[in-house]
């Protein structure tokens, strides 16, 4: 199966991410959307890569919870070590859009949830639909945590708490409220490509520098944080109690808007 899907339109590049039914992402999804943005990330002739979901409905959803949990009974088990989740194919396309000299725009036509929001949160502009209603980092809902790093750095240490610790899923009125989304429109790829022709307008440098120095003071201390929650991750999902929330999360349908989680002990 591919999950990626490119399009170009002069100085620009559309990286489309698909898996039907639910626009899930995955280990081999993972990997082709990384390698769909090196291919085109040196182009010297390339100015602005959007990203955006192939399906109406979906940007990006959170991992195949299937795969989660497989991962986590194999570190439960003693099968594979703790720093499993070290240089991924994730990790590094979120690095890899964030240290490009190329501007990268997420173009949110749909869900946006979880790992679909870390991809977006690494982009420089994020641009939703208006008729989106799930955007959100709601991992604690289902025992385990995700948004500690880039969350904060965009909308502040005390929304992103509330947002993360409370698994927060809000729609793309409150989103641009709030600063998580920098404009909603009623077709966002549309309006990411109008974003993305005035930028081809201005020279490539100067959006280079602009980028880099804005993001370094941040991204510098990213490699430790992101360390940290890795291992955080991998430490909830040892736990058997983890691994029970996301069995039921799976058994109710996988729905993160509606999932009840179970009482904590």
């Amino acid at each position: 199966m591919t999950y990626v899907t490119t399009e170009r339109r002069g100085g620009v590049q559309i990286i489309r991410y698909g898996n039907p039914p639910h626009g899930y992402l995955c280990r081999a999804g993972c990997e082709e959307l990384r390698q769909a943005f090196e291919d085109c990330a040196g182009d010297p002739d390339l100015r602005v890569i959007v990203f955006t979901g192939a399906s109406p409905t979906a940007f990006i959803h959170h991992f195949d919870i299937a795969e989660i949990i497989s991962v986590g009974e194999a570190i439960a088990a003693g099968l594979v070590g703790e720093d499993v989740f070290d240089g991924g194919d994730f990790s590094a396309l979120l690095t890899g859009i964030a240290k490009s000299p190329k501007v990268v725009i997420a173009a949110i036509n749909g869900v946006c949830l979880a790992g679909g929001l870390e991809l977006a949160l690494a982009c420089d502009i994020r641009v939703a639909a208006h008729g989106v209603t799930e955007i959100g980092c709601p991992q604690t809902r289902t025992a385990v945590c995700g948004g500690t790093q880039r969350l904060p750095a965009v909308i502040g240490m005390g929304r992103a708490l509330d947002m993360i610790l409370r698994g927060t899923i809000m729609d793309a009125r409150r989103a641009v409220e709030i600063g998580l989304v920098n404009e909603a429109a009623d077709d966002a790829l549309a309006r990411a490509l109008e974003i993305a022709g005035e930028l081809e307008r201005l020279l490539p440098e100067v959006l280079a520098a602009a980028k880099v120095c804005a993001r370094r003071p941040t991204e510098a201390a990213l490699p430790q944080g992101y360390a940290l929650e890795r291992k955080a991750f991998a430490g909830l999902l040892k736990d058997g109690r983890a691994l029970d929330v996301l069995r039921a999360f799976q058994a109710q349908g996988a729905d993160l808007a509606t999932f009840i989680p179970p009482a904590a002990a």
